[in-house]
């Protein structure tokens, strides 16, 4: 185990001076080294291993890791942050796992981005916020990362980096330890290059994970309008591409109106992510106020112009938007939503994290989401198709991902 160890830490150390996925720490390879030992000497040889034995993870910088400092992407002081180790990163630590690195974040999982590059072209953004997370995977240093999203943190940088990219249904995972942003939304995801991690990490950390077995296809919508309009001409065209490719293949495809008020309902959530976050820092932006980055610093002061009757107004029509996307699933006997992961392939520079417009909807509503690698844009980089079940049907998502990859997988 200890030279898979120091083969693991000498391939991150090697390529992530160019790409800069994880957070700078001195005796990174020692650390693990003593993780490894400890491991081992609780799973002797022969023993039963727990089902993370010894699998190096990637953890967002917004999750609280014992023995490492969290500074989320800020200049704060890492004891200003501090705290008992995050729930999640508990439990796939007691399943084996060995945390490698803190990966880089957007300050606070916001939009200002960290050094992290695309490592399929390193002039590109990774997206964001969890840039780091997402780049360490399509990277090779670590088959899992953690992420969180309270937009598109995880299912677009998914997406432009080229691995599978898993938002659960609100509330499934614990955000116990997590920095938060906006509480309402806030949601751990996960990042990875096979549908079998993704669906170990769901099952070891979603509560009340199902066993299932799924016999039929699903129905798929397609939700035109407005919303889809969103994305840009080469994005649009490759969703269509991977519709057809579908259709192809025998799934039923019904395109069907949906978020005709796309634009009432991005501006509601960013009205709520705005007023939560703000309330969430009042404290440290208090006393650390002159270390927030610009555009961080700039949402807070924002969001402190809210009032509370305004965040909550933004907060219940969550369960609104949820309803509304359910009756019509269950009007047009749709299983599962497709749409493109992003507006296109990730956008060049790294100043800019990308839009997240694809993502908001569902998240707004807290409905498990997936991206599937799809093929990809003419530059090169990778696309993403965006899989979208019910509230509470994440075990289904996943299986219907198992059968959508087969079809639309970026091999």
């Amino acid at each position: 185990m200890a030279e898979s160890i120091g083969a693991v830490c000498a391939r991150a150390e090697m390529r992530d001076a160019q790409i800069q996925a994880l957070v700078a720490e001195r005796g990174r390879a020692a650390r693990l080294r003593e993780a490894a030992a400890a491991l081992a000497s609780r799973y002797p040889a022969g023993s039963e291993k727990p089902p993370l034995f010894a699998v190096p993870i990637g953890v967002k910088d917004i999750f609280r890791v014992d023995l490492l400092p969290t500074r989320a992407g800020s200049a704060l002081p890492a004891e200003a942050l501090a705290g008992p180790e995050a729930a999640c990163v508990t439990v796939l630590k007691e399943a084996g796992a060995l945390v490698l690195a803190k990966t880089v974040t957007a300050e606070f999982a916001y939009f200002e981005p960290g050094p992290t590059c695309n490592p399929h072209n390193l002039a590109h953004t990774p997206g964001g916020s969890s840039s780091g997370s997402a780049a360490a995977v399509a990277a090779g240093y670590c088959p899992l990362a953690l992420g969180t999203q309270t937009v598109g943190s995880v299912i677009r940088p998914a997406a432009f980096c080229g691995v599978i990219g898993f938002k659960p249904s609100y509330g499934r995972v614990s955000t116990q330890g997590v920095i938060a942003y906006s509480p309402s939304v806030d949601t751990v995801g996960f990042f990875a290059r096979t549908m079998e991690m993704i669906e170990l990490a769901s099952a070891l950390t979603c509560e009340s994970w199902r066993e299932i077995d799924i016999w039929h296809k699903p129905v798929l919508g397609v939700p035109e309008g407005p919303y889809l309009s969103q994305a840009t001409v080469e994005g649009w065209e490759a969703f269509s591409a991977e519709v057809a490719a579908l259709e192809g293949a025998g799934f039923v495809v019904k395109r069907v109106p949906l978020f005709g008020d796309i634009e009432a309902i991005n501006m509601r959530h960013t009205q709520l992510i705005t007023g939560e976050v703000a309330r969430e820092h009042a404290a440290l932006f208090a006393e650390y106020g002159h270390l927030y980055r610009p555009r961080t610093a700039a949402l807070i002061r924002e969001g402190q112009m809210l009032g509370d009757d305004a965040i909550a107004a933004a907060r219940s029509g969550r369960a609104v938007l949820r309803e509304q996307i359910e009756d019509v699933m269950g009007r047009e006997d749709i299983d599962l939503w497709i749409s493109p992961a992003a507006r296109g392939a990730a956008p060049k520079g790294i100043d800019s994290t990308g839009d997240p417009a694809m993502n908001l909807p569902w998240t707004h509503a807290g409905l498990p989401t997936l991206s599937l690698p799809a093929g990809r844009a003419l530059n090169g980089l990778p696309l993403g198709l965006q899989c979208t079940a019910g509230f509470g049907k994440d075990e289904e998502l996943l299986e219907w991902g198992n059968e959508l990859q087969k079809v639309i997988g970026d091999d």
